[in-house]
């Protein structure tokens, strides 16, 4: 029996799933219905009662088209469609009602709201409002909340559309906001004054259809109208979410997500959204040279004749670090290759096959999670490894997936069956009977960074592959660094891993690789190229300045393999340049000229020798290649992120991220109360 139902909306007839609301059968007739609690990734509220519309041959009364669902609509009296109005003179004075009365206590702060220009209540007010008020008792008050050093409230301008509380609980998982009170006395508020202890938290300033729920670092510093919008991709994890970057002259002033349903839905983590402060400080402006033990400023010929004299007839390593974009590690490797050297960029010692596309990358995608019936998780802890594909996760599990996971105990916001911490209970699982059972629904194993990144990486990749065949699953492997998959899928690898490609080398190219330790005494001569004055340009004895993701155009590969676009928002400070331009002019002081002038041939270029780059936002199917069964150690597997906050150089330059990261400290120290 077919699920489709006829409908009729304002004249347009349209067959639709009767499952659908009426609010989204208008949707997809191409008719907007206003709405401040209707939101299509959260729960029904039906509150704001903004969105009503008239039945015809229904109540006589307007009905809420958020909460009413078409297969509940009366036919006609000879079985024509149901006909629904949403511009009749009673749905017109309806919603004129509702917004009389959403106004009643709502303060007059638009000139001093941040909100101001980009407001539901004040779009809306100007199609439904009144230029006066019969309203003359005194406006209600309402205490503000302390949500945290992110989220600024006034809670006197909510307008009870409770979308904060079910998207905390929902989506993010925590149960720190609800409402309180009846009538006049309800008021949104936090259990017990609690600030919000999630990093998706960010999220619900998106979602507050009026500004009681406001940036705080962004607040007062700029208008929507002033800013200069830019689409481009996140790099504080290697999701891949979709995001806008505002910039205000040379300086970006807050990013916020872009829905992207494939990927992260229209979601952002929190170091994703308010990571923005860390591009202004500790920023690397001019070329530096070590003379005497002491770094001093430079000229940028001077930097690379010098840089080129250290090269020339020395062993070379080059190391790539976890942001940087595919062209420029493709360059480097050309590079450092044409020198005879090495190049690597599993910085962190992951033992990720060479060449091996569905044992590095996988052949699921993040969208297949929505699907899934069986996740099971290896050495990883996706809340604080990608907490917007952990949230996708959370989804699956409410929609009745279940969670397995083997490795550290960690809270994910869901239930999940712990099958042990160690990899004797991931070589256990090939012997369980029951791994095989329910096979024909679709299952996933995720396997986290923290399981391959020990010498025995390869081994537990074996096992988790042959668990993925066993069980008839697909596998993602859940990359932490944005720049990993691109740099292998370009072939920036050396057999045996960075202890391989670094062996001997007088001379290392460090290209934004911020997270190892190279040794000083007798160790080699450094190169830095980045654009953060972090650990790499600590230790370095020349500094190449270079352009941050949101000061160059690049293209960065995400966990599921698929290529993505991050365009220009702003320029790089000072003399700061492209990365890819910096290593064309170093080759051509090398006298080994890379063989392109400019970006599109560099793309040209890089496209010709790895044709599935070319195909931006498509994931590519990869052939299942599995790898020798082979023992693993008998260890514990060690989560791959100790501090969410402080993961790169710009999330330390950021101080939103190192108060964010102390109050994380402290929430763990405090002790907790017997039950």
């Amino acid at each position: 029996m077919s699920n489709l139902k006829k409908i009729n909306i304002d004249g347009i007839e349209l067959e639709v799933d009767g499952a659908m609301t009426i609010i989204q059968a208008a949707e997809a007739a191409g008719i907007e219905i206003p709405r401040f609690c209707y939101h299509e990734r959260l729960s029904i509220a039906g509150n704001c009662r903004m969105c009503l519309v008239e039945v015809v041959g229904g109540p006589p009364k307007p009905a809420a088209s958020c909460a009413m669902q078409v297969r509940d609509l009366r036919p006609g009296p000879e079985g024509q469609a149901p006909v629904v109005k949403t511009r009749s003179p009673m749905v017109k004075k309806a919603r004129e009602g509702v917004m009389e009365f959403l106004l009643i206590n709502h303060p007059l702060d638009c000139p001093i709201c941040d909100q101001g220009g980009e407001c539901d209540l004040q779009d809306q007010a100007m199609a439904y409002g009144v230029d006066f008020s019969r309203y003359r008792e005194p406006k209600r008050a309402s205490e503000d909340l302390n949500l945290g050093p992110l989220v600024k409230t006034a809670m006197t301008r909510c307008i009870s559309c409770t979308r904060c509380v079910r998207f905390t609980t929902e989506v993010a998982g925590i149960t720190q906001m609800g409402q309180t009170g009846r009538g006049e006395d309800s008021e949104i508020t936090s259990y017990l004054n609690m600030t919000l202890d999630s990093n998706l938290q960010g999220n619900i300033i998106d979602l507050c259809p009026v500004g009681a729920l406001t940036s705080k670092p962004y607040a007062f510093t700029a208008r929507p109208w002033e800013l200069t919008k830019t689409e481009s991709i996140d790099v504080m994890d290697a999701l891949g979410s979709n995001t806008r970057i505002d910039t205000k002259g040379r300086e970006v002033m807050r990013i916020l997500p872009r829905n992207n349903d494939g990927v992260n839905e229209e979601w952002i983590s929190d170091k994703t959204r308010f990571i923005w402060d860390g591009l202004r400080r500790q920023r690397l402006d001019v070329p530096y040279v070590r003379e005497n033990g002491r770094l001093r400023k430079a000229t940028w010929p001077e930097a690379l004749e010098k840089a080129a004299g250290a090269l020339k007839g020395a062993k070379v390593a080059g190391l790539i670090g976890d942001l940087v974009p595919v062209e420029a590690a493709y360059s480097l490797k050309l590079l450092v290759e044409g020198l005879g050297g090495k190049v690597e960029s599993r910085t962190d010692g992951a033992r990720l096959p060479v060449g091996n596309r569905s044992a590095y990358v996988g052949t699921a995608k993040i969208e297949d999670i929505d699907s899934a019936r069986r996740i099971l998780l290896i050495g990883s802890d996706p809340r604080v490894e990608a907490p917007v594909l952990n949230a996708r996760i959370r989804k699956a599990w409410l929609n009745g997936a279940s969670i397995a996971m083997i490795g550290q105990p960690v809270d994910l916001t869901y239930e999940y069956h712990h099958l042990g911490t160690d990899r004797a209970a991931l070589v256990a699982l090939l012997g369980d009977p029951e791994i095989s059972q329910g096979t024909e629904l679709p299952g996933l194993v995720i396997v986290g960074q923290g399981a391959v990144n020990e010498a025995d990486g390869e081994a537990v990749l074996s096992h988790a592959m042959k668990v993925a065949e066993l069980g008839n699953c697909k596998l993602l492997v859940l990359h932490t660094a944005a720049a990993r998959v691109g740099a292998l899928d370009v072939g920036a690898v050396t057999e045996g891993g960075l202890a391989a490609a670094t062996e001997g080398a007088e001379v290392i190219f460090n290209l934004g690789a911020d997270e190892i330790e190279i040794a000083r005494e007798g160790g080699p001569f450094v190169i830095y190229q980045g654009s953060h004055g972090d650990r790499g340009a600590n230790r370095a004895d020349i500094i190449l300045p270079g352009a941050a993701w949101t000061e160059e155009n690049g293209l960065f590969v995400n966990t599921e393999g698929r290529p993505q676009l991050a365009f220009r928002a702003g320029f790089a400070p000072g003399e700061a340049k492209e990365n890819w331009a910096i290593l064309r002019a170093l080759s051509a002081e090398l006298g080994a000229k890379l063989p392109w002038d400019s970006l599109a041939g560099l793309r040209a270029h890089l496209v010709a020798a790895h044709p599935h780059l070319g195909r931006i936002g498509e994931v590519a199917e990869n052939e299942w290649q599995p790898l020798d069964l082979r023992l693993p150690a008998s260890a514990s597997f060690r989560n791959a992120i100790g501090d969410f906050y402080l993961t790169n150089p710009i999330a330390r330059a950021s101080s939103v991220m190192a108060e964010l990261s102390a109050m994380q400290k402290a929430r763990a120290a405090q002790p907790l109360a017997a039950e």
